[in-house]
């Protein structure tokens, strides 16, 4: 029961766009289109979720051993930077247009605050190896939906009469807060996974 609920926490409850308002910067910038909003969801997902990890075992097996949980921000960054060199190398390396179309955000995942974030947040609600692990996969599914819903709609949007004060990010603005309001709705539908 409690992986469900982190799932469905992750996912919907607590999505970390629509709710938490982090890791705004890349999903603004990369939600033009389908094909390179999926392409950071996956790196996104694939660093949040090694990270989620990674950065559990350095938390109990060396940060809180020597006593040193002072240093977590920063142990943390340098294991998101090193998954995010590991993803652009890879992306460069398989999908080189991929990598033209993601630009500087592909870097920018290392600064994304969410993705520091649920590693962090896994060491404030104690979660084990395994439930920080699926947190982190579940924030990530979170931010991949919500990016792709969001290059959709800007899709969308590209093939309408919107009045030019309007058009650019002020409209990329005012969906994201309408669909913030909208994902706001499933806390009232999962009240009792609202403890996550």
């Amino acid at each position: 029961m409690k992986f469900i609920s982190i799932l469905l926490a992750g996912i919907l409850i607590n999505n970390f766009i629509f709710v938490r308002f982090l890791g705004i910067c890349p999903f603004l910038g990369v939600s033009q289109k389908v094909e390179t909003a999926v392409g950071m969801g996956v790196a996104v997902t694939f660093v949040m979720t090694v990270a989620s990890g990674i950065t559990w075992l350095i938390q109990h097996y060396v940060l809180d051993l020597f006593g040193i949980p002072y240093m977590q921000t920063v142990a943390f960054i340098l294991v998101i930077a090193a998954l995010v060199q590991f993803v652009e190398m890879v992306i460069q390396k398989t999908s080189p247009t991929l990598y033209q179309a993601l630009g500087v955000y592909l870097p920018l995942i290392t600064t994304n605050c969410a993705v520091l974030g649920v590693t962090v947040l896994n060491i404030q609600s104690d979660h084990n190896f395994f439930y920080a692990m699926v947190n982190g996969f579940a924030a990530a599914l979170g931010f991949l939906l919500a990016i792709t819903l969001m290059a959709g709609v800007r899709e969308k949007l590209e093939f309408s009469n919107i009045p030019k004060s309007l058009q650019g990010f002020p409209m990329a603005f005012i969906t994201a807060g309408l669909m913030a309001v909208a994902f706001y709705g499933f806390q009232g539908l999962f009240k009792d996974f609202l403890v996550l």
